[in-house]
């Protein structure tokens, strides 16, 4: 077990772990005792009806809800909600490879699939919380990989779907994108098979899997207008765009752990709803029956709108509702109001339909 200060509740806010017991994985193998991270927000009405659920994206934890995206007037109003934001297994805080021991530990982490994020997840809401019905399932990114899976495995259990930045079914670019970025750590001689003694030894490719984030996850856009400029961080304000990418994008990569970031990449490439019917990825939206807000960001270079509009036309009674941001897919971290407040529209709109 590795101690890595990035995780803890001071850096990331207060979350609870809560144990679901031994999970048996879709390609084999199993997590003992898995533990979820969950932090919660509002209260649980007696019908148990007002639940929102938000899986994270990759790398990603509560912490940028929480901070982002969650507050009263907001459509993620924890006055009329109860907002349960959960941690994906992997990503450092919920069961991952350098907080365990025993035979899960490090390189030994066994690969996990979206699916099993979801059935963790399913198991997490009916029997810590007694939530059998959610009355919404949103997420970005690898969120909206999970948000996806819900609808189609679940679908008598979501009453409303909001995909943000991301598709059911991960592409063959994606699969790439992700590849170079998994690459990119595990070049570092410093990541030893998966058997480093502290994430600083592999501070080399870390870094170089920020590079390809900075590459991607932003747009042209953003760096051609130096969009930079304008984003504040306490008491720092960046002087150029080398200095953005060292003291910003590096910084906050270079913080995480490198097994934590390979394990969900891992399953980031190999999202795929279609799973649930033997490949038919028609047939798998079909199931859906949640109203459905399918929402892409349209600077995203590596979930562009044309590829989730493609999955909207196949989900029956789902609108398309693109948002804009220069940010592309780091817009997700709300560097813009007028975002924030498209996304809070549509959500707002989607919470009032009747289902």
């Amino acid at each position: 077990m590795i101690e890595n200060p990035f995780y803890t509740p001071e850096v990331q806010g207060a979350y609870e772990l809560h144990g679901i017991g031994d999970l048996e994985l879709e390609e084999g193998g199993t997590i003992p005792d898995l533990r979820l991270a969950v932090a919660t927000y509002g209260t649980l009405n007696e019908a148990k009806d007002n639940a929102i659920l938000i899986p994270t994206w990759f790398s990603g934890t509560h912490q940028t809800w929480e901070l982002v995206y969650i507050g009263e007037g907001r459509a993620l109003d924890p006055s009329q909600y109860f907002i349960v934001v959960v941690n994906q297994i992997g990503n450092g805080l919920s069961t991952s490879p350098h907080n365990t021991d025993g035979p899960v530990a490090m390189s030994k982490f066994p690969k996990v699939r979206v699916g099993d994020d979801v059935r963790a997840q399913e198991k997490l809401l009916r029997e810590v919380f007694g939530i059998e019905t959610l009355f919404a399932v949103l997420g970005g990114s690898m969120g909206a990989q999970q948000t996806w899976e819900w609808a189609v495995r679940f679908p008598g259990k979501v009453r409303r779907a909001a995909p943000i930045a991301g598709t059911a079914q991960n592409t063959p670019h994606d699969f790439l994108f992700t590849q170079a970025l998994l690459d990119a750590i595990t070049s570092d001689p410093g990541w030893n098979g998966g058997e480093y003694a502290a994430n600083t030894e592999v501070d080399a490719g870390l870094r170089r899997h920020a590079g390809i984030w900075a590459v991607v996850g932003l747009s042209t856009e953003f760096w051609k207008t130096e969009f930079w400029r304008g984003i504040e961080v306490p008491d720092y304000r960046f002087t150029s765009m080398e200095d953005f990418q060292t003291n910003f994008i590096e910084a906050v990569f270079a913080a995480m752990d490198p097994n934590a970031l390979l394990s969900m990449g891992w399953k980031w490439q190999r999202g795929d709803v279609a799973r649930n019917t033997d490949g038919d990825l028609a047939k798998a939206l079909g199931r859906i029956t949640a109203k459905t807000f399918v929402m892409p960001i349209d600077e995203d270079m590596f979930f562009p709108p044309r590829d989730c509009a493609a999955e909207q036309a196949l989900t029956p009674g789902s609108e398309l509702r693109v948002l804009h941001t220069v940010a592309g897919h780091f817009g997700l971290f709300g560097f813009e109001q007028t975002y924030l407040d498209e996304l809070d529209s549509h959500l707002k709109e989607l919470f009032a339909a009747d289902v």
